[in-house]
């Protein structure tokens, strides 16, 4: 299957460029050609992309801005900078931010595309090296012990209480609705009444959370289901 690259960035000219860039190169695109909507495609399918290649000015925010609120989600996918701008502050503060590597426009087609393909090949060897260990945020999981911690600290959890954390931190952001929950943690969408599902969530907010009165990490969507910020 071949990589796929999203690309965010309003001038239309340089939208296709580098589309016949990445295309050169046997990777698939996709365009966003605002931050707003750039956020709409991360939040949904962050997943299916192996790079972001990211311009700074937008229109509607800047570029900066949808790398900080990537990372803040916990997206790891890899973001190269394509920028006019030059200044040592923009480099150094979209690295700072958790960009990868940042490319002042115009820019030589090869060089953009070594970079991608050496950020890709890097980010795929370092996920090989770590599948044995999910991260999310202040959490991890470890696959082999099937133990949790947060900030490096064990939780104790039930095995209903695990297997609802691991749904979670393996889609966060994502809202589930009861019926998902029960499908999915239970295996069944009639077997489980809401009040059950309300008690685990009750339970696992007491032992994840700072404040189980006033959870950070699993939030109620009002009439819908749960959303789990890492």
């Amino acid at each position: 299957m071949a990589d796929r690259v999203l690309i965010v960035d309003d001038d239309p000219a340089i939208c296709k460029l580098l589309e016949k860039v990445m295309r050169s190169n046997e990777m698939e695109t996709e365009t966003a050609h605002s931050g707003m909507e750039a956020l709409s495609i991360i939040s949904e399918r962050a997943g299916t992309f192996a790079m972001i290649l990211m311009d700074v000015a937008l229109g509607d925010m800047e570029g900066f801005d949808v790398i900080q609120a990537m990372r803040k989600n916990g997206i790891t996918t890899p973001v190269i900078i394509i920028s006019g701008r030059s200044e040592d502050y923009d480099f150094l503060y979209g690295l700072s931010l958790g960009a990868d590597d940042y490319i002042t426009k115009p820019f030589r087609p090869h060089i953009l595309a070594a970079k991608v393909k050496a950020l890709i090949r890097r980010s795929k060897s370092f996920a090989k090296e770590n599948e044995r260990q999910l991260v999310c945020g202040d959490f991890t999981y470890e696959h082999d012990t099937m133990r949790f911690c947060k900030n490096g600290k064990e939780l104790n959890l039930s095995a209903k209480e695990s297997a609802l954390l691991l749904l979670m931190i393996r889609h966060p952001q994502q809202v589930f609705t009861k019926d998902m929950l029960y499908e999915q943690v239970w295996g069944s969408s009639t077997a489980v009444d809401d009040n059950t599902i309300m008690v685990y969530i009750n339970r696992l907010r007491g032992k994840i959370e700072d404040n189980a009165r006033t959870p950070k990490h699993i939030i109620t969507i009002r009439g819908v289901g749960y959303r789990f910020v890492p």
